[in-house]
């Protein structure tokens, strides 16, 4: 019974932090966001490939840093929070307006939704340990005018 009590905290914890990124993410406050995080934190934005793949702090960081600068009003809206151990499934709903040229997309003041898949492993610190974030590149990509 204790262990199932403490898997049912970690998992509230867990859900807890995420959302708490997404909140920060809403706020346009990276710090904060890569702050939930363990120092050694990987990210992985999986349409880019192996070039969307690094560390949070440092990488992860530099691209939320350029979405904030080229959607100024980018937010989200977290659909679901699904916990299974070490992980937690966030559906999320992103938007915003291109105001700057974005990945070689030039702006055309065009605005974007897309639903996101971001899948959060934690250590046992109920850290962010690594962030794999999943999208329809093409789709995001037409709606900007690309």
């Amino acid at each position: 019974m204790q262990t199932t009590q403490q898997e049912a905290v970690s998992a509230l914890s867990r859900k807890g932090a995420c959302l708490a990124f997404f909140t920060a993410y809403d706020d346009l406050d990276t710090a904060r966001m890569i702050g939930l995080a363990a120092p050694d934190a990987t990210v992985h934005f999986l349409p880019l490939g192996e070039a969307g793949l690094g560390t949070f702090w440092t990488f992860g960081k530099a691209v939320w840093d350029s979405l904030i600068d080229c959607f100024p009003d980018i937010s989200n809206t977290v659909d679901q929070l699904v916990a299974d151990e070490d992980t937690v499934t966030a559906n999320v709903t992103i938007g915003g307006t291109q105001a700057k040229e974005f990945m070689g997309i030039p702006s055309k003041g065009l605005r974007f939704g897309s639903d996101h898949v971001f899948v959060f492993t934690f250590n046992d610190a109920d850290q962010i340990q690594s962030l794999t974030i999943n999208w329809d590149a093409a789709s995001f990509a037409r709606q900007l005018g690309a």
